[in-house]
């Protein structure tokens, strides 16, 4: 049975976590950035001053740890272990770490499970990596968002920039070339596109242009499968 959620996935400064957030506030959804989840994993290890080596280290702390994401006044919040992380997780040590992490087997089995369990309360919109493969394979509206790494590398380096650091571009696109080989050649939960997924190639494209796109797939999948 078809799942009434739309996932969305790609590759890393494809715009995922931008477009979810407002597909979701749209359509009346609830947006889950699994994205951030890891990232508050991450956080969380380097706060505990724990090597990125110590697997079983990070693997207790990534089933222990308590994570809530929340949209106040139209902005999306996460907490760990009662904590507001959000702007904490976007700094460029978690980044750095951030890769590492989520490619613990133990860590995306904790993930994936908190992220279902979410999934499961309502209408939802899901980015990720692997929201379409392996969370959500029954969602009714799958996309693979993308864009060329130069876009992708110049919008991470806009949204640093916005933040207050400041980014060498050059470094931020291998950066991004680097997790795209990592996460398309891990063993658990690869970066792919779902058989059933729409590839949208948002080169070029504004914000809102990929937002009614995705609308658009959502409600002619959704009224075909009600």
């Amino acid at each position: 049975m078809k799942q009434n959620a739309i996932a969305i996935d790609g590759p890393a400064g494809a715009g995922k976590s931008t477009v979810a957030g407002k597909v979701a506030d749209l359509l009346g959804f609830v947006y889950i950035d699994t994205g951030a989840m890891y990232r508050a994993i991450a956080s969380k290890v380097l706060d505990g001053g724990i090597a990125l080596t110590d697997l079983n280290q990070i693997a207790e702390l990534a089933r222990r740890v308590r994570i809530r994401i929340s949209r106040e006044q139209g902005e999306l919040r996460v907490w760990a272990d009662g904590a507001d992380v959000t702007e904490k997780i976007r700094n460029p040590e978690v980044t750095a770490a951030v890769t590492s992490v989520s490619q613990i087997p133990a860590v995306r089995e904790a993930m994936i499970g908190l992220q279902r369990e979410l999934a499961a309360e309502g209408s939802v919109v899901v980015d990720g990596r692997d929201i379409g493969t392996v969370v959500l394979p029954e969602a009714c509206a799958k996309i693979f968002l993308t864009a060329s790494v130069t876009e992708r590398a110049q919008r991470r380096w806009q949204e640093m920039k916005e933040k207050g650091y400041e980014p060498d571009l050059n470094v931020l696109q291998q950066e991004l070339e680097e997790r795209d080989r990592q996460d398309s050649e891990r063993e658990m939960s690869p970066l792919i596109q779902a058989k059933d997924a729409v590839l949208l190639d948002t080169t070029g494209m504004m914000i809102n242009e990929v937002v009614d796109r995705i609308v658009n797939i959502y409600r002619n999948q959704w009224s075909g499968n009600a």
